[in-house]
């Protein structure tokens, strides 16, 4: 049932030694809710980003949004300026995949032992420099579907160094759906060839999804590249994928 009324919070999510914050939303009631993972631009845990975990939680889901840099700079939260997107990648380039594998992972520990979680079920999604993490994170096996939104350097690198994160496809245990802009020119279209031909080559269950007139982070409606048609279009396939990996309790 969608329109649910929500709590909302900020928590603390314990990994090893270090604390992650993150903005928890949850529906009214005794549950048990599927999960799900929200994973940031590089502009932080922002308005933006709380807002999609509360509509999430409106859905019939926990929703939890970790602090992906709070190693490199707690607290940080910005809009969409030049300014912003040149601190954004300075600190998006500090990142490393083990790092931002181990705190998503304390996250679901974190729904596993406080929440109400439904047979441990967890979905992921990340826009951006979350786009790219959420292919990460498809590869943690309590991860059953992922939206992973314009994820510039899937095919090229991790963060950190090493292997391209492409190069992990193969251990994608769930379904991945991945959605572009043909106008991002982030991210050309023989990189999201190569993403869709790696998920055939590995039978990961997948649909890649491209939007014509679509730039670079289109599903933000506080960016100027905001499309409301690809928006809408794709929160609808993205609700599908969850509600049919998931199945929150109507």
């Amino acid at each position: 049932m969608a329109n649910r009324k929500i709590s909302t919070n900020f928590v603390k999510v314990t990994n090893n030694s270090v604390e992650i914050p993150a903005y928890l939303a949850m529906p009214l009631g005794e549950g048990p809710f599927p999960g799900v993972v929200v994973l940031q631009e590089i502009f932080g845990v922002n308005s933006h980003i709380r807002d999609v975990t509360e509509r999430f939680a409106k859905e019939g889901y926990i929703a939890i949004a970790p602090a992906l840099y709070q190693r490199q700079a707690p607290g940080f939260e910005t809009g969409y300026t030049a300014e912003d997107i040149k601190i954004g990648r300075q600190y998006k380039e500090q990142t490393k995949a083990s790092e931002l594998l181990s705190d998503i992972q304390a996250a679901i520990n974190y729904l596993k032992s406080e929440t109400p979680l439904q047979d441990d079920t967890v979905g992921c999604i990340g826009f951006c420099f979350g786009g790219h993490v959420a292919y990460l994170a498809a590869t943690l096996p309590e991860i059953k579907a992922t939206a992973s939104f314009y994820g510039a350097g899937i095919t090229t690198m991790t963060p950190g160094g090493g292997e391209p994160t492409v190069s992990r496809t193969s251990e994608i245990s769930g379904t991945i759906y991945g959605f572009f802009g043909k106008e991002d020119v982030s991210i050309p279209q023989a990189q999201v060839d190569e993403i869709e031909a790696t998920l055939e080559k590995h039978q990961i269950k997948h649909h890649i999804f491209s939007y014509d007139g679509a730039e670079h982070g289109f599903f933000c409606d506080q960016r100027a590249s905001y499309n409301q048609t690809a928006a809408t279009d794709a929160w609808e396939k993205v609700k599908q994928l969850f509600h049919k990996e998931l199945s929150p309790v109507s």
